[in-house]
This record gives structure tokens, sequence and C-alpha cells, in this order.
């Protein structure tokens, strides 16, 4: 392709600088604006510098892969609703064997995880398993962090849902879910047992350090031990206003209960208000100095009897019937309710009315696996990928038979506006003719055909990736790559993009900086109640070693 006139090759890279440097550094100190900003910024200048016009602008809007990315992260949403990665977080310390057999099951679990989930929903919401896993066995939270979040990177390279550059790549290479999955599900199995394997051989000593005694007794982490975290990338925590309504609401109403009882204080529910606990859905989610409350609100709502001793520990939860019946209204010496109060607790009455909720949530949980799994069906028989996100999406949405508001407000829709913005600042940028001049300088060193080739290939995807992200770079190579492998053959043209997507996806576990996963793994372990920060040097350390190794082994693994 022949260079476009000169200006609108300056005026096209200084718009696409600007959205490098505000892709790669979002709180830049001259223009603090975000990545959003800043992907919406390019695209504007582009079409104001005329580098493209208002209908071009567009045109490179790719609707099937926002499709795509939307349906998916729907589906996301409301399996963490069913509970998905609560499960997958207790497999983490379910009979576990200690420190290295833990970090396997990091890096088994948030790889299969990032392949179906992605990889952004796998570091978010296994974070802080991780970091309380690691804390209660008393080990440092360095390795496991390292774990989570480069075998997220690696596991997510295996379906076109794993990460938002294979979805670019599975739409416009029009290979379907089943033959990209068998393609790179090679690499993708052999890379997670070798970046294992390179954690344990790097932190074998730190690894072997013996648990305090005082920890060896700690019980595994429960759902109640974490708080949930919703899926986007944007807002790694999210608390809707109906669910913080509906914990008002249960909190009054223990409070009249309370403030009506002449025998025990009136303020618990206040208490655990300003505590900050918060419930989502039909899940408590509390923080360790009111479990012994909380655990008895939840035994009420879950339809469970509790005892005397139970009602005693509570104040606030003690029975209805002492404000209503003066007869029944008789205490110990102690000031303690008298067991004729505690059978209207116990009624019938109430256990009815708790058991459809406890079934409906359960029926709820089973029809979201199964939607969850006939959509992971249909992408392997071929059906439209976005169509079938999006249809998945829906269902989920009208079988959950309430307002999908609060679910959906859940997206990350800054994500999408991201994608948009950047698919025009790209386009325009391509248009300057840059990007096909520099490929054509480098093609011939970069055939698949030939080891040393697919090396050259290798090293300019991933340096391209660590300096401009992994998306932009599978924009601006993607149709080139595939364009120069199809002169080989057919087969060839496959395996170029089933090569660009492994080496763009594992290209982030270079550095801190070369993926979303790692950011958001590093901010979650920051804002942790006990928290971690990891480092951009101790990560390069582990990154550099484990990028080249496992990529060099996967390109060989890799089958059209």
């Amino acid at each position: 392709m022949a260079m476009a006139p000169i200006v609108k090759v300056v005026l096209g890279s200084i718009a696409f600088a600007i959205f490098w440097v505000l892709a790669v550094f979002p709180a830049v100190p001259l223009m603090p604006i975000g990545r959003t900003a800043g992907s919406l910024l390019g695209a504007m200048l582009m079409v104001i510098f005329r580098v493209i016009t208002p209908d071009q602008a567009y045109a490179a809007i790719d609707l099937p892969i926002l499709g795509l990315l939307f349906g998916t992260m729907v589906v996301s949403v409301y399996l963490e609703r069913a509970d998905m990665f609560v499960y997958l977080g207790k497999l983490l310390s379910w009979k576990s064997k200690g420190a290295k057999d833990l970090l396997c099951r990091i890096c088994l679990i948030s790889a299969i995880s990032s392949a179906f989930f992605t990889n952004d929903t796998s570091c978010v919401v296994l974070t802080e398993f991780v970091l309380k896993i690691a804390r209660q066995q008393n080990l440092p939270p360095h390795p496991f962090l390292l774990a989570l979040a480069s075998s997220a990177n690696i596991g997510s390279s295996a379906t076109p849902i794993g990460n938002p550059q294979n979805l670019v790549i599975a739409v416009q290479s029009k290979i379907s879910f089943g033959n990209f999955l068998f393609g790179i599900f090679p690499a993708m199995f052999v890379g997670v047992i070798v970046n294992a394997l390179i954690l344990l051989c790097m932190y074998w000593k730190l690894l072997s350090v013996h648990k305090d005694e005082e920890d060896a007794t700690m019980e595994v982490v429960t759902e109640e031990d974490v708080t949930s975290h919703r899926f986007s990338p944007a807002k790694l925590s999210h608390l809707t206003s109906s669910n913080s309504q509906e914990w008002n609401s249960e909190l009054e109403s223990i409070n009249i209960y309370s403030s009506s009882n002449p025998i025990g204080p009136t303020n618990h529910s206040e208490t655990i208000r300003n505590r900050g606990t918060l419930i989502e859905s039909d899940n408590i989610h509390v923080s360790p100095n009111v479990n012994s409350y909380t655990s008895q609100v939840e035994t009420l709502g879950n339809g469970g009897n509790p005892t005397e001793s139970e009602i005693h520990k509570v104040p606030s939860l003690q029975s209805e019937s002492v404000r209503h019946s003066n007869s029944s209204k008789e205490t110990a010496d102690d000031g303690s309710m008298s067991s004729k109060c505690i059978p209207s607790l116990n009624g019938s009455e109430h256990q009815n009315s708790a058991s459809p909720k406890k079934w409906k949530r359960i029926l709820l949980k089973t029809c979201v696996y199964l939607v969850t799994i006939g959509m992971l069906v249909a992408l392997l028989l071929g059906l439209n990928m976005s169509w079938t996100a999006i249809t998945a999406a829906l269902a989920l949405v009208l079988l959950d038979f309430k307002d999908a508001g609060p679910c959906l407000e859940k997206v990350s829709y800054l994500l999408l506006i991201f994608f948009c913005g950047m698919f025009i600042t790209v386009d325009g940028f391509n248009k300057t003719g840059i990007p096909s001049n520099l490929w054509d300088f480098m093609e011939p060193y970069a055939k698949i055909d030939h080891i040393r080739g697919m090396a050259v290939l290798a090293a300019v995807i991933i340096v391209l990736s660590n300096l401009a992200s992994n998306v932009p770079t599978v924009l601006l190579l993607g149709a080139r790559v595939a364009a120069s492998a199809a002169v080989i053959s057919p087969a060839s043209e496959k395996k170029a993009w089933l090569v660009l997507a492994w080496v763009s996806t594992v290209a982030g576990n270079l550095s801190l900086l070369g993926s979303a996963a790692n950011l958001i793994v590093c901010e979650q372990a920051r804002q942790a109640h006990h928290g971690y920060n990891l480092k951009f040097w101790s990560h390069l350390k582990f990154g550099v070693p484990s990028t080249i190794i496992v990529t060099a082994i996967g390109l060989t693994l890799i089958r059209a």
C-alpha cells in the first residue's frame, strides 16, 4: 500500500500517538482522562484531521465483536450470581496438601475459568480468594498472585471468548469456535504446566515455609469470607441500589423487633449497618467483625430453626411474639428470653415461606448453568458466535424473570466504548500507509513456514503487544499476517491467525503492564483488607523467562 499524503500521515500519526499514550498510560499528568476517553479522542481526531470520513469511521466499528463481547459479559454476570466462581474458589482450598499443591490448583483453575469466562473476570473474582487462602496458611501471596494472572492469560488463549483480542481474531478470520479451541488447546495445556513448573522452580524455597501452628487449624475459605466482585474491568466492585435497599429493609424490620423488646439491646441492626455488611441477591457477604450476628440472620433467611442459645446471641432477632403476647412475656432472672417465646420462631409457617425461595434459587442456578452449557455447545457446533452469546444472555434475563437493570449495570460499557474508539483510530492509522509499509519491510523475515520466520514474527508480536497493547496489535497485524500466510497455503493462513492469538495473549505475561488481567490482580491485591503490592520489577523477573519459554513451546504445538 502506498503512503498517504504527507499531511494525512503526520496528522494520523499524531492522533494515533495520543490514543496510544492514553491507552498505555491512562493517568498521564498532562491529560488524565483515562483509556475510554482517550480512544474516543483518537477517533474524533482521525475524523477532524480528515484522515478518514465520518462514514468510514462508522464502518470501522465491528458490531459482531461488540455483540460477542457484550453477550459474554452478561453471561459472566449471571454465572457469578449463580455462585460459579464461589465454587471455583472453594476448590482452591478443598483438601489442599500444601503451598505447592495450592499453586498448581490456582494455575489449573485460573486457566480453565479464563478460557470460558474471560481472563479479566477470573482475575476479578479469584484474587481475593487467593489472598485469603495465602493468609490463612501463612504463605507469601506473591507467587500465587503471579500464578493467577499468568495462568489466566495463558488459559484465555484457548477460546475465542477467552479475551478481547481472540474475539477480534475469531470474527475476522471466521475460524469456528471448535477449530479455534482444538488448534490452540494443546499449546495452552502444556503452557499452563510449564508456567507452573517455572513458578515452582523460582519460588520452591519460599513455598517450602511451614505453616504456623495457629494457622494450621484455620478453616477453608467460604462464600461469607470473601467480598463478591461483579464483572467489570472498569469497575472492579459493584453494588446495586436494589440490593442495598433490600438489605436496608431487612435491617429495618429487624430493628422494629428489637426496639419493641424490653429485655435486650436495640442497636444491633445499626451496628451491622455501620460496619459495612452488604448483601447481594440471596448471598450475605460479611466482614469478619459481624459474622456472629449475621450468621443468625442467614439461618433465618434460609429457613433454618435457631436454637434458644442462638437467639440470646442476637438480641435483635428475638421473637416477634415478645411484642405481640403479654402472656408469653416471661424472662429468666438474668434477663434472657423465656423458652415460651421460642416456638413462634420455629413454626411451620416460616419454613413454608422460606422453602419456595430456596427452591427458586436452586432452579435459577440450574437454568444458568444449563444455558451456559447450551451456549458452549452451540459455539462448538459452529453457530454464529455473536448471536449465540447475545441469545444466551437474553435467555438468562428472561429466566431471571425480574428487572434486568441491576445485572446489566454490571456490564462494562466503558470497555465497549473503548473498543468503538479503538476501531476507528486503528482504521485511520492503517489508512496512513505506515503499518503496511512497515510490514512490507518485515514480511520477508517473518514467514511462518520457517523456524526463523516464526521466531521473528513472534518477537514482533510480543514487542508490539507490550508497547501498543495486544488488541491494537491484532488489529494492525492480523489481516497482513494472514494475507502473507495465505500465499503459502490455506492451512498456513489459519495457522497464522492462531499463532497471532497465542503469542499476543501470552505476551501479556511479560510485564505487569502487558495485560489488563495483570493490572486487575495488582489493583485487587492492593485494595484488599490485608493488601499486597505486586511490584513491576518482581513481576518482570518472572514474566520474561515465562513468556519466552511458554511462547516457544506453544508455537511448536499449534495445529491448523
